[in-house]
């Protein structure tokens, strides 16, 4: 199977106007990581001050190595193979940036291209895992994995990857939650429903890690 950690870096939250500034990908084939991707978007215009501050992520850095969204677009496309396994931390809000990226470049085959891969969000896994927080951040402290800069794409998706490994290790059961993203009950589902994927209502728990008979997929 082919795994592809990723994480992106956008100009603010809305993912209906903001667009991704950085994409990160890391490629696991057979256990090994056979691809480090790393792009700069160049968005057409100045970055907010305050995601320049979040991410570290300056207009000289994007204008100095950034590319054109059509080139990632492709990349995207070209990874993106059927079968593939896309994994995320908060992999909802990942995933309709990424969605709208394709859609803007590939009209007609964007939603074919989601569809036909498989996804994993870690944020789900870890609220059955551990008490509240739950950020990326909060995971690599959980399970004592060297800290790196975190909002910055590439770094996180390193981390993502040692979380994920984490996950695995403690139990074997991340495949239960492939294509099943967990979501507040009180909030709602953010963004778009995608047909592939099957939203689920998921309490915060104070407990210790939740028995294999009562993690998301089988309420």
């Amino acid at each position: 199977m082919k795994i592809i950690f990723f994480d992106t870096e956008t100009t603010g939250l809305n993912f209906r106007h903001c667009k991704i500034i950085e994409l990160a990908m890391l490629t696991v084939e057979n256990g090994q990581i056979v691809d480090e991707y790393d792009e700069f978007i160049d968005v057409g215009k100045s970055l907010d001050p305050k995601i320049t501050k979040l991410t570290g992520i300056t207009d000289e850095m994007i204008s100095d190595y950034g590319v054109y969204e059509d080139i990632v677009a492709e990349d995207l496309k070209e990874r993106l193979t059927p079968g593939t396994l896309m994994v995320a931390h908060n992999c909802q809000f990942d995933l309709m940036f990424v969605y709208n990226l394709l859609k803007r470049h590939y009209p007609d085959e964007a939603d074919d291209i989601v569809a036909n891969v498989n996804w994993l969000d870690t944020v789900s896994v870890l609220k059955d895992r551990k008490e509240y927080p739950h950020k990326l951040i909060d995971a690599v402290e959980y399970y004592e994995i060297e800290k790196v800069n975190f909002h910055r794409a590439i770094d996180d998706t390193r981390a993502l990857y040692h979380v994920t490994r984490a996950l695995k290790d403690e139990r074997n059961d991340l495949k239960e939650y492939i294509n099943i993203f967990g979501y507040n009950p009180k909030w709602g589902v953010g963004g778009y429903k995608f047909s592939f994927i099957k939203y689920k209502p998921q309490y915060y728990h104070n407990g210790p890690m939740v028995s294999e008979n009562d993690i998301l997929p089988k309420k």
